[in-house]
């Protein structure tokens, strides 16, 4: 299934972070992404919405994804959005769940950054997915996690289209939601 993943999914939101990163052939031995400490998220917040209980809404504006509880409550997560001019917005369903899946640099990112390896194994502390990514029916966009070099982008504009949160997050938010929950992107 992972193998799928990686031919038809390129994450275009690791991409700028990612060329940052230093990835020797070496350090791309597969290992474990380490879950550091317990993340921002779990934050139960005052959420009135018309949307159905277990819709997940992305705020841009406030860097935040809101799992709405149906209460008048949402769990509120810490994300990364997409940067100026890769904004996204309206509707979409997550169509795939994924554990420690792999990445392979989409060609727009390949062209800008050539010093990135053509492909980071799931579970490589330099993969730039995370520990968990949740595909949505929109082209090379995801929910997903992030290494730890790149946690501190997590509450800024700083991807290609993805949804970037903590590890710790994207996890607890992974076993939440099924594949066809609903996502909205909000401005």
């Amino acid at each position: 299934m992972l193998t799928s993943f990686v031919q038809r999914f390129s994450c275009l939101a690791c991409a700028a972070t990612a060329a940052r990163a230093s990835v020797a052939g070496a350090a791309l031995a597969a290992g474990l992404v380490a879950l550091p400490g317990t993340g921002a998220a779990r934050n139960v917040v005052a959420y009135n919405s018309a949307v159905e209980p277990g819709t997940v809404v992305i705020s841009a504006r406030q860097r935040s994804l809101f799992l709405v509880m149906g209460d008048g409550t949402a769990i509120r997560y810490p994300v990364a959005v997409p940067k100026a001019g890769k904004e996204w917005s309206g509707y979409a369903h997550i169509d795939g769940k994924f554990v420690n899946p792999d990445w392979v640099p989409p060609t727009v990112v390949k062209q800008d950054h050539p010093e990135l390896p053509n492909f980071i194994r799931g579970g490589s502390p330099h993969n730039p997915m995370g520990v968990r990514a949740l595909t949505l029916d929109r082209n090379q966009v995801a929910i997903h996690g992030t290494t730890n070099k790149m946690r501190a982008s997590v509450g800024t504009a700083a991807s290609y289209g993805c949804i970037r949160m903590l590890n710790e997050d994207v996890v607890d938010l992974y076993e939440r939601v099924g594949v066809g929950t609903t996502v909205v992107m909000t401005p």
